[in-house]
């Protein structure tokens, strides 16, 4: 009997580790199936670009696994039974169950309100695509002059912030922050953010709590009013809560606890990828939520499957971060280099050059989610290569480069 992968999700961390087990196990032993909601693979790092107009690929699941052995259903998670092994989903034909031997959860975030009033009824968010086009129509509906007013002072909210003002340069943005702008970044990008920040007219309210939203803009903690006729929240994510409904292991967060290898702590059948997994990382800090995190994740998760599967050792390559990438507009841009425990160091590369290197990380981490059987050819197809070329030279009858054993490699 078939092992049975279920992959649940099909974001960056997702969609890579169903392609990287479909290139790393061969069909007769294993059926693997990808679970989403939406038929396409979605690029989240750049919804601050699809709210201001941009038109974005679209990357169909069907065709993206087409010929890799993985199954796509389309339909939504409903919940997990980590006992039974068992998913529960909603799709067009109704109710279903389905079976897994071995599970990959990655189901990712969504923003979060963290109990701000109004932010539910009043508040846009970037976090995903339906959220994202909700924005854009909004913003087409503003008239010159309007303000519009980002919580949240994290790399989400710079991003918004800025492609708003240079998009729509007839709107007053505004940005309202906890602490100061970008405080945790060296004081060369510092300098740089503040620099476009002023260029591109953006008030900047610091060391400012919203602590709630009305349809006119935001209230702070001392009841100071911040008026905006539309406020964009990107103050925080949080995972799904499928998870924290079972009876797997789960931190405060809601995130599944897992190991070096990504392997749940407390069901070594569950994998948990991208944010709906909580690893140590460098200096014991946790990963943040990040496609930073998630493809090196999806990658040892994929990885330590295929080993136990075949009886191999269990690689580990310990992850790091080397940088962080901020797109201010489509021009500009700030690169962060950071050690590997995600702290600034003093050097960062700004400007044009930092836009332009912003954009090549984008484009690299939707390719290798994009081309699944593009990267790191399997055993059995590189096997599967070397007979097609010992049958082609045996038919012309030509010895030369024939190998002596063509089921090595």
């Amino acid at each position: 009997m078939k092992h049975r992968i279920v992959v649940l999700g099909a974001g960056y961390a997702g969609a890579f580790a169903a392609g990287r087990l479909a290139r790393r196990l061969h069909p007769d032993d294993t059926e693997i199936t990808i679970v989403n909601v939406d038929p396409d693979f979605v690029e989240r790092v750049r919804m601050h670009q699809l709210a201001t107009g941009a038109d974005l690929k679209l990357h169909q699941l069907s065709d993206l696994y087409a010929g890799t052995g993985v199954t796509v259903r389309l339909a939504r998670v409903t919940s997990v039974d980590a006992d039974r092994r068992t998913v529960t989903l909603v799709g067009e034909h109704g109710a279903d169950e389905i079976t897994y031997d071995t599970l990959v959860y990655a189901l990712g975030s969504a923003s979060a309100d963290h109990g701000v009033p109004g932010v539910a009824e009043h508040a846009y968010d970037v976090a995903g695509r339906p959220t994202a086009l909700r924005l854009r129509e909004r913003l087409s509906d503003l008239v010159a002059g309007a303000t519009v007013l980002v919580v949240g002072g994290g790399l989400t909210g710079l991003e918004a912030a800025t492609e708003i003002a240079e998009a729509r340069p007839d709107l007053d943005v505004a940005i309202a922050t906890r602490g100061g702008l970008g405080d945790w970044l060296s004081e060369r990008a510092q300098q740089h953010l503040r620099g476009v920040f002023d260029r591109l007219g953006i008030t900047v309210h610091e060391h400012t709590d919203i602590a709630g939203v009305q349809a006119n803009g935001g209230v702070t903690g001392d009841a100071r009013a911040v008026p905006a006729q539309v406020t964009v929240w990107t103050a925080g994510f949080a995972v799904h809560p499928i998870a924290a409904a079972t009876t797997m292991e789960v931190a405060g967060t809601g995130q599944i606890v897992v190991d070096a290898t990504m392997r749940s702590v407390s069901h070594p059948e569950v994998y948990a990828v991208g944010d709906a997994g909580i690893a140590d990382g460098p200096g014991g800090r946790p990963l943040r939520m990040s496609c930073a995190s998630g493809l090196p994740m999806a990658w040892q998760a994929a990885d330590s499957i295929a080993a136990r599967l075949t009886g191999r050792k269990v690689p580990h390559i310990p992850i790091r971060y080397v940088n962080q990438c901020v797109s201010l507009g489509r021009r500009d841009g700030i690169i962060q280099f950071v050690t590997a425990d995600d702290r600034a160091k003093p050097s960062a590369i700004t400007g044009k050059l930092a836009a332009r290197c912003k954009d090549f990380v984008c484009r690299g981490a939707a390719w290798v989610v994009t081309h699944p059987t593009m990267m790191l050819p399997t055993r059995r197809r590189r096997i599967e290569a070397i007979r097609t070329k010992v049958q082609a030279a045996t038919s012309s009858g030509s010895r030369r480069g024939t190998p002596r054993h063509p089921g090595r490699s």
